[in-house]
């Protein structure tokens, strides 16, 4: 039997994943700090953990001895937040702790979350053995570093290991500040939803697809980093305006009511070329039927939808 734990079972991200790992048949131990989700799914056990907490991360993994590990767990930090916060050091520390209790128990397989904050955003394309690491902020140096440590680790502990770097998601269950969840509901609210000029070239991709792509990496025998992304750049205004097209709002998006962010890049995309090739995962969701699912769900969460 293939048993899995997920950190950040109930974030964004993870917790996308838990139906698509229940049918390739994991047993799958979900991991979260405080109350489980509604989530009813077959051979899912959700677990209440401190995972900063280095005792309880040895007595989970000596509990479940898991073969597969899917690690999404960050900083508790408030979205925004994140990028500066002291947390993300003591995230580095409780990730090593984490692998290390994974490979004591038999572990085979892990699967750890980066970012695209890894990378220098000064050369927009970012491919995983040619664009250069250059981190600015406490999260990206962090996520950079845990990286590193996770291959030496793994080659000198022959411990199968592969990084997912996420460009940007977007979707369900996203933190209404950020820019998609913000824009659809602004305008379903009938409010102008206020952007910088948007020539902004950026890398999104649905939250399924995101989750999607890391369960096919964890059953795949790639290693090392893979870009998780959709490959496509897409002008920033062009995604608020097909947003708008969609609510039939587009008269309340007001491009350039706020300033462009001082550490801003005109482009940043993944290379997919490994995703695509190796690991041989593609999008299901375009983004014109992923914006309309997220749409949707945000009509439901706004009590606008039956």
């Amino acid at each position: 039997m293939k048993k899995v734990v997920v950190t950040g079972a109930k974030g964004f991200i993870g917790r996308h994943t838990l139906k698509n790992l229940r049918d390739r048949n994991f047993e799958i131990h979900a991991i979260v700090s405080e109350n489980a989700p509604d989530i009813n799914l077959k051979n899912c056990h959700w677990h209440l953990a401190n995972l900063l907490d280095i005792n309880q991360i040895k007595q989970l993994f000596e509990q479940i001895k898991p073969t597969h590990f899917l690690h999404f767990a960050w900083c508790y930090s408030m979205p925004g937040k994140y990028w500066q916060a002291e947390d993300n050091f003591l995230w580095v520390q409780a990730s090593l702790a984490m692998l290390k209790q994974f490979q004591a128990q038999g572990g085979q397989r892990v699967v750890m979350s980066g970012t695209c904050a890894e990378y220098d955003w000064n050369y927009g394309y970012c491919s995983e053995f040619l664009t250069p690491k250059n981190p600015s902020s406490p999260y990206g140096i962090c996520k950079n570093a845990m990286q590193e440590m996770l291959q030496s680790y793994a080659k000198l502990t022959n411990l199968s290991s592969a990084w997912g770097r996420i460009f940007l998601p977007y979707g369900p269950y996203e933190y209404v500040d950020r820019l998609v969840a913000s824009v659809i509901c602004s305008l379903l609210k009938g409010e102008p939803a206020r952007c910088s000029h948007g020539r902004q070239m950026r890398d999104f991709l649905y939250a399924q697809d995101v989750a999607d792509a890391f369960v096919a990496l964890l059953e795949s025998d790639v290693t090392g980093p893979v870009n998780i992304g959709s490959g496509q750049p897409i002008a920033i205004k062009d995604i608020v305006y097909k947003i708008g097209e969609q609510i039939k709002r587009s008269n309340l998006i007001q491009l350039g009511a706020i300033p462009e962010a001082t550490n801003d890049t005109p482009l940043l995309v993944a290379d997919v070329t490994r995703l695509s090739q190796e690991v041989r995962w593609f999008p299901k969701f375009d983004l014109d039927t992923g914006l309309e699912q997220t749409i949707i769900w945000w009509e439901k969460q706004l009590n606008l939808r039956n």
